[in-house]
């Protein structure tokens, strides 16, 4: 068993690397270090980076805290869903770090598996807790109990995350620099980059 899992997910990248994909796009849990680690493969590959979360802030006028408030979840993902599609079918070919709840909509998966070598990077609830003991920004941890909210959007996301991707790479454990030298060798070896339609 275990040895057809290892062959089906070798079967996948390999699939990937044969059907050219314009982006690199970056998906998986908080903390697992997408923004820091693609900024640095983007430098790189001398690609551009886009952030999505900083991309919506920008067209929002206003932080993503705040569009959660006033717009409720729901709001937050029609943005998404918006700056996804523009990004995936308008832009050049270049480097995106999503949030980490952009797999839960369906034609958001369409559109990254049509058009995106997608790296699922990959952390523990205990890594997760770690790397996010300070950070007092993101909406859906405003909440005491944080450790039973990770692994809940662990148990709802996970097997999204690993129903799109190209290339799983877990952070456990690693600096961001480190971590960015690592799959940049991956991604070079398995990533076979298109144009971006214009």
């Amino acid at each position: 068993m275990g040895r057809s899992v290892r062959m089906a997910a070798f079967s996948r990248i390999k699939i990937a690397g044969m059907n050219p994909a314009p982006h690199l796009v970056l998906v998986g849990p908080m903390g697992a270090g997408k923004t820091s680690i693609g900024r640095r493969i983007a430098a790189r590959l001398g690609l551009p980076f886009t952030d999505m979360d900083a991309a919506i802030e920008e067209r929002a006028g206003t932080k993503v805290a705040l569009i959660f408030e006033v717009e409720g979840e729901a709001g937050f993902r029609a943005r998404e869903r918006e700056m996804l599609a523009e990004l995936l079918l308008h832009t050049p070919s270049g480097v995106i770090a999503t949030g980490g709840g952009v797999v839960l909509d369906a034609d958001n998966r369409r559109l990254l598996q049509a058009h995106a070598f997608v790296v699922h990077l990959d952390l523990g609830v205990d890594g997760q807790l770690e790397r996010l003991a300070r950070d007092r920004t993101r909406p859906l941890l405003q909440r005491p109990d944080r450790e039973a909210v990770l692994h809940s959007l662990a148990g709802e996301r996970g097997g999204l995350y690993a129903e799109i991707a190209d290339l799983r790479f877990s952070t456990e454990g690693m600096a961001a620099h480190d971590a960015a030298l690592r799959l940049a060798r991956l991604v070079d070896g398995q990533w076979q980059r298109s144009e971006a339609a214009a």
